[in-house]
């Protein structure tokens, strides 16, 4: 029987529901603002879909009554639907609805309706007294929260978005499962300073002059009055973004500001439960806490675990898990028969940027002609991105098919598995890698907007000429309903400042190095380069102790930064459990799952409560099945096996049920049609085995995958 059964047993049989319990104390540093509070009916309005129900989230997005005036209720809603089909694939034969959804219950039948959820939702700031933090905290307490049995389950956005980024993973498990539900945007979320302007978000998503908000504003660019202006001046229209230009590095902390969200909603179940005689009937003794959440709010689950001195979180079950993990000698990653690799657990900013550089020459490569969406990369800039590439000795064939192959193969090298090959292109088309490469070199670094690193910046650009140009107005007082937090995102693009002839879209610019388009090839090696410059200084016994002229100072402290991030390994024990898609181009499963198990279980050995199931033909972007003809015929949704995981750690934590072993779980694809792929069913997503044939294991610091 689990341990941790036997723990919640005891506290909850010694400590019956009228005993008063202390309040949880959060932290010195850590201080909530005045908590916003709002109750909604479930009928015209919910927690979960924003009152638009299980039909609305697949229907047409949400009109403004005035969309140069958009309310607080109007952007909530509009940030729940965008949010909620940015993670969950909602196409009619991709199994929302049917498999999952939020008419689907947690035994996976078709019995909630349209799922609308009544209760209430708090929302805050967590900040450290300066207001320059303001990590946007929200608990929501549905009105079926089980008091008898009480849980928290924590939901941190993924990626960068704001704090209803998880809304329709880890979030809609939670509210369904009678659970409090602790969000936060962990310190990136959606938050866009319009320096031209000078206008930012508020907590509620609405736009205000920035002098005037002050401290309640979501993000505001640290900049004299003297500094914005005289950047305006030299670049118009650029945006500040809270993840990339805070100059805090936000990831540093995603770990406690999970912590934190946690303890705002203990904080507001005992506001909203407690009594005179018992004002706090819940705490960490009596409340089963799951971190949970996908991507990096998966990462920051695992971080919080980690970090947890309090005890509060019971256990976790994540999908997908932006971790980085710190480095292993010796540790090594077999799959099936193949020749081990040794290049496991890399840092997120040093794959992207091998990303960033080879992903649009592979993209031409032959041999994965059929990749979807193919039709995204402009073969004419990948082309002259693989000549650049040549041309700089970082590819040696002599023709593009034979340097498409080549860059392939260097993916290959650096650690992606086969499985991703037909999905690079896509990746690289829809921007995420571009995007997120830059914004996280500007966030480790702790750059200032002001030093357009690497000749980069974010504004709107013209649709005529590709320059830079004001922002519409209704697409930026929309901004935190539309955004991601990651430019290009709500209208706002990534800028090349250094193109000949001046600023123009990147993808659309040329290299002054080139002359031609090639996907501005300088810009993504001088993002390279800030990882690269650093690695070679410290090949050479060269650190931050040294002279400080040695190493170029930005890729010092980009390489801050990364340091910085690093998980340990060790989950003091707690029951884990992560799930992650074989395919994953994104956070490729050498660099995550896989290697933080063989980190897990060289820190913790046998007291490791760590299980990874691994899924065969599913990757990072569910929404991805149901938008880009092609996902649809060769992958299944990730989001199946959260839901399992979570089922799977709730009775193991409640009822002592064991885990099953770590595993690979083989998936079959639909096939058909690209575009029309038969209905998703059962039969293509089979359930985590409780007792497999072959199981994932760790053996002289090998972690064995079978095939």
């Amino acid at each position: 029987m689990s341990r941790h059964f036997l723990r919640f047993v005891s506290c909850c049989l010694s400590l019956p529901l009228g005993l008063a319990l202390p309040a949880l104390a959060a932290p010195a540093d850590t201080v909530f603002t005045e908590a916003r509070h709002q109750s909604y009916d479930g009928r015209a309005n919910d927690l979960l879909t924003g009152g638009l129900g299980r039909s609305g989230l697949q229907n047409a997005a949400p009109a403004f009554a005035d969309a140069l005036h958009p309310t607080a209720a109007e952007l909530r809603t509009r940030a729940i639907y965008n949010n909620y089909r940015a993670l969950i694939d909602v196409s009619a034969r991709g199994g929302y609805g049917v498999l999952f959804g939020p008419n689907i219950d947690l035994d996976g039948n078709d019995t909630l309706g349209e799922g609308r959820i009544a209760g209430d939702e708090y929302l805050a700031y967590a900040d450290d007294g300066s207001g320059r933090k303001n990590v946007t905290v929200m608990a929501q307490i549905p009105a079926g929260f089980d008091r008898a049995h009480p849980c928290i389950v924590t939901a941190v956005s993924s990626g960068s978005r704001g704090v209803y980024g998880a809304i329709g993973t880890s979030g809609e498990w939670g509210l369904k499962r009678g659970c409090a539900v602790a969000y936060s945007d962990k310190g990136t979320g959606n938050g866009a300073d319009d320096l031209q302007a000078d206008t930012i978000n508020l907590i509620d998503g609405t736009r205000a002059d920035a002098d005037a908000a002050g401290s309640a504003s979501n993000f505001t660019a640290a900049l004299t009055a003297t500094q914005r202006a005289d950047f305006v001046a030299a670049n118009p229209g650029r945006f500040a973004f809270k993840q990339a230009h805070s100059q805090q590095n936000p990831e540093a902390d995603w770990g406690r500001n999970t912590l934190d969200a946690v303890r705002f909603a203990f904080r507001m179940l005992n506001r909203q439960f407690g009594t005179l005689a018992m004002p706090h009937p819940f705490d960490r003794r009596n409340t089963l806490v799951i971190a949970s959440s996908a991507s990096n709010g998966a990462g920051a689950a695992l971080l919080a675990a980690e970090q947890d001195e309090d005890g509060l979180i019971d256990g976790v079950a994540a999908s997908e898990p932006q971790i980085q993990s710190r480095h292993v000698p010796g540790l090594r990653i077999q799959r099936g028969a193949r020749p081990p690799f040794a290049g496991g657990g890399k840092a997120l900013y040093d794959y992207f940027t091998v990303a960033n550089l080879f992903q649009p020459c592979a993209a031409l490569a032959p041999s994965v002609a059929a990749s979807p969406v193919l039709a995204g990369i402009n073969a004419a800039r990948a082309s002259a991105r693989c000549a650049a590439l040549h041309a700089n000795a970082l590819l040696s064939a002599g023709d593009t098919a034979g340097q498409a192959e080549e860059a392939l193969a260097v993916l290959h090298a650096t650690g992606w598995e086969p499985d991703s090959d037909l999905f690079h292109a896509t990746h690289y088309a829809t921007a995420a890698v571009p995007a997120v490469t830059l914004t996280y070199a500007n966030a480790y670094g702790r750059f200032s907007v002001t030093d357009n690193l690497c000749g980069y910046s974010f504004g709107a650009t013209s649709a005529l000429t590709a320059a830079p140009a004001p922002l519409a107005a209704a697409a930026e007082v929309q901004l935190f309903a539309s955004g991601n937090g990651v430019p290009p995102t709500g209208g706002v693009n990534i800028i090349n400042n250094a193109a000949p002839g001046g600023p123009l879209l990147d993808a659309l610019s040329r290299s002054a190095s080139t002359g031609v388009a090639d996907y501005n090839f300088d810009g993504a090696l001088c993002l390279r380069k800030l990882f690269t410059d650093a690695q070679d200084m410290a090949a050479h016994g060269v650190d931050e102790g040294d002279d400080g002229d040695v190493v170029p100072p930005a890729a010092h402290r980009v390489a801050r930064g990364i340091a910085a991030v690093r998980a340990s390994g060790d989950l003091h024990g707690k029951p884990v459990i992560l799930v992650q898609g074989r395919s994953d181009t994104l956070v490729p499963v050498n660099f995550a799952s896989r290697y933080y198990l063989g980190l897990n279980a060289e820190v913790e050995g046998r007291r490791s409560g760590l299980r990874y199931y691994e899924v065969t033909n599913a990757q990072h972007f569910d929404a991805f099945i149901g938008l880009l003809p092609g996902y649809d015929t060769r992958l299944v949704p990730l989001h199946v096996y959260l839901v399992q995981a979570l089922n799977l750690m709730y009775a193991h934590l409640r009822d002592g049920k064991e885990l099953p072993p770590s595993q690979v779980v083989h998936t079959t694809p639909r096939g058909g049609v690209a575009g029309a792929a038969p209905q998703l069913t059962l039969a293509n997503v089979p359930p985590i085995d409780a007792a497999p044939a072959a199981r994932i294991e760790v053996e002289d610091r090998v972690v064995h995958v079978p095939e």
